[in-house]
């Protein structure tokens, strides 16, 4: 033989330990690749579910949320005038209020009041006043009317 046949000899020699000491790693690889394509291919219809899933909760929150519009919708009314009330309210206590004050600067009798602490007292007859004296006005507006 010459040095090109114990070449090539040795060559083979070495790819056939090659391949034997490849064969195991590359059946465990082969295994690998088996169980990914089980895994892989159940995953278009898990998505599918899973989609279907997500689909289904959008469209219930969209009905939710219409209904709530509808609901917010028929109730603004009731929200206007329970506004509207609260404004005619918060305007009557303060027209009272500088009534109130108005009449406790024109009177003397803060003194005497405090003294013989009858300020709840006073107050109650300063308010007292004040609504006889509004519904003094509003018969005359009437009568007028």
């Amino acid at each position: 033989m010459d040095w090109l046949g114990i070449g090539v000899v040795i060559i083979g020699i070495a790819l056939f330990i090659l391949v034997v000491i490849l064969i195991k790693p590359l059946n465990k690889l082969a295994g690998i690749l088996n169980n990914l394509q089980k895994t892989t291919s159940g995953l278009p219809q898990q998505m599918e579910e899973l989609t279907s899933q997500a689909t289904e909760a959008l469209r219930s929150g969209n009905d939710t949320l219409h209904e709530v519009n509808q609901q917010v919708k028929e109730l603004t009314p009731i929200f206007q005038l329970v506004g509207d009330a609260t404004r005619a309210a918060n305007y009557a206590s303060s027209s009272l209020v500088d009534a109130v004050m108005k009449v406790k600067k024109d009177t003397d009798g803060n003194e005497f009041t405090k003294r013989n602490h009858l300020e709840g007292i006073y107050g109650l007859a300063t308010l007292a006043y004040y609504i006889i004296q509004q519904s003094k006005r509003r018969n005359t507006i009437d009568m007028e009317s």
